[in-house]
């Protein structure tokens, strides 16, 4: 039954079927490894574990239930457990304490519960609720943040379409999510692409999505006072001016985002200074604005002047905000970016829980393989052609009066208007060729054999989800601890891992119904005093360990150490 087994008759009976589940008993043990991480139980809470617990059905009977391993993903998340394989170098009677259980479960057993959440097929049910709750918690109200994170694939059994990876400078195959974002980075949305689409159709899903869950009367009485329904920020993938006034015209959805092909520069003695409020740090900025005709289509335009004298060129069409806004909510846009850096170097969101493909609708339409193929040969053919023709131009140069008799000269320039001849023949036809090759296809018109198809999303949607969650109950804790713990902006985050990896005693008082957590000393004072603080204000927060009735109490050792040298 494994290393860590002591309920042997539990285990019995679930094999037997005769519980569904085991029963969370939470026992009384000292210095538990990493036990810490109960301390985001409260903001778990907070976040919507209990919406995610309601909504998926409960699992197939066995030992291990549907609280036991989404509590497991969420720890596993916070304690930067960053796949099944890496519960191999952890004791799993010790992690088996923090569930209320005698161990983990090993991870074959846990793929496959995972597979059984993900084979109901509820996670874009889930990610409605979830957002929506979030939605509602937002400071500033209906300004989303949307942008693309490029997933590569490297394994040999999809067949993906290419995508430019910035991160590498190179065209791999890989598949792209486009997340939607707050001002402060938390996350609200994850949309998977399922091919080639770009940011501006993933904006278009996400408006759909908007408008799915808005009354006909309430966009009618949006068009009619000319009211903005909400804004997005994005970067120059998705311009397109015609379609940004087509947004705010059928939609009054606004936009902000950086302008394209700046040729011209504005009077430096335009600009003046502004002071600005980004991500809590103030800096003063030269900015000025005046209004661009783009397109024969009016914006406002808004330019902030750097130090080297480059203008940063920002277009707008909300008719409202202010220019500091405008600067402020652009400029914010490194949160989002900051929010991938995070999430890849310590969530592992480009990890595939699940392997396998999925077959897309042969409806979709992608660039033609052949079309693609006679391109590159066109662009091949024309650089060979420039190099002759360079070449031919550099031996009619050294063929000057004295050497008008240097026949190797001669019969080398003739090789290479026979050879420039053959080029342009073979570039005509393969001209001729495209023109008569359609752009687009079809899935169902591509080879079988090279036709796309897409990993399985199920999986990614509920990684998404958890990573989500558990990365938004780090920022409440955060914020919990902002006002005790000086630069928590840079050193909050930190101090929040530290947290979720120490050590902990557990104890149970059945009669109170309690279960107290006590955290061992941290690295610093000033870190175990700010610890001390949080664990008042979760305590304060009387919330419950999941599945049971003991209400949670959290304490420091620290602390209780203090008081003793007190006294």
């Amino acid at each position: 039954m494994g290393i860590g087994t002591t309920r042997i008759e539990d285990r019995i009976d679930a094999w037997r079927g005769d519980t569904a589940e085991a029963t969370t008993e939470l026992g009384n043990h000292h210095s538990v490894i990493n036990a810490g991480v109960l301390l985001s139980i409260p903001a778990l809470y907070g976040q919507g574990l209990e919406k995610i617990l309601k909504t998926f059905e409960p699992l197939s009977k066995g030992f291990y239930g549907l609280t036991h391993i989404v509590l497991l993903m969420c720890f596993m998340a916070l304690s930067r457990i960053k796949s099944a394989e890496g519960l191999k170098l952890y004791s799993p009677g010790e992690l088996g304490k923090l569930l209320g259980l005698d161990r983990v479960p090993e991870v074959g057993c846990f793929r496959g519960k995972v597979t059984q959440l993900v084979e109901q097929c509820k996670c874009d049910l889930l990610q409605d609720a979830l957002y929506d709750d979030w939605d509602n918690q937002m400071d500033e109200k209906s300004l989303y943040y949307i942008d693309g994170h490029v997933r590569i694939y490297t394994g040999d059994k999809a067949n993906l379409p290419k995508k430019y990876v910035s991160r590498q400078k190179l065209c791999l195959p890989a598949t792209v999510e486009f997340w939607v974002n707050t001002q402060t980075g938390l996350p609200l949305l994850c949309i998977i692409g399922e091919l080639t689409e770009g940011l501006k159709q993933s904006i278009e899903q996400f408006i759909a999505y908007k408008i799915s869950k808005t009354t006909e009367e309430e966009l009618k009485e949006l068009k009619e006072t000319k009211k903005v329904w909400f804004t997005l920020v994005f970067d120059r993938e998705a311009y397109e001016p015609a379609w940004f006034k087509k947004l705010w015209d059928d939609h009054r959805i606004a936009i902000i985002t950086y302008r394209k092909g700046v040729k011209d520069k504005w009077d430096e003695f335009r600009f003046q200074p502004y002071e600005i409020l980004i991500s809590n740090n103030k800096s003063t900025m030269q900015i000025c604005e005046q209004g661009s005709l783009i397109q024969d289509i009016w914006f406002r335009e808004v330019r902030k002047l750097n130090v080297n004298g480059h203008q940063t060129s920002i277009i707008t069409t909300h008719p409202s905000i202010d220019i500091t806004t405008i600067a402020k909510n652009m400029l914010s846009r490194w949160t989002q970016e900051n929010y991938f850096k995070y999430a890849i170097e310590n969530f592992d969101i480009d990890y595939m829980v699940q392997y396998g493909t999925e077959q897309v609708e042969g409806t979709h339409k992608v660039v033609n393989p052949e079309y693609r193929h006679l391109d590159n040969e066109i662009k091949s053919i024309r650089a060979k052609l420039k190099r002759e023709q360079a070449g031919l131009y550099q031996l009619t140069e050294n063929l000057t009066i004295e050497k008008i008799e240097d026949q190797i000269l001669k019969d080398k320039i003739e090789a290479k208007i026979t050879i420039e001849k053959q080029y342009k023949n073979e570039l005509l036809d393969l001209i001729v060729k495209r023109k008569s090759t359609p752009y687009k296809i079809t899935l169902d018109q591509m080879p079988e054999q090279i036709r796309h198809n897409k990993l399985k999303t199920e999986s990614k949607k509920l990684k998404n989800i958890i990573v989500m969650l558990c990365y938004r109950a780090e920022c409440a804790i955060k914020n919990i601890i902002a006002p005790v713990y000086k630069n928590t902006d840079n050193d909050g985050r930190k101090l929040i891992q530290e947290i979720f990896t120490t050590d902990a005693d557990l104890a149970v008082d059945n009669q109170a119904k309690t279960f107290t957590v006590t955290l061992h000393t941290l690295s610093s004072p000033r870190h175990n005093e700010a610890a001390s603080i949080l664990c008042q204000v979760l305590t304060d927060m009387k919330a419950i360990y999941p599945g049971t009735n003991m209400r949670l109490i959290y304490k420091t050792h620290a602390h209780q150490l203090t008081k003793d040298s007190e006294v």
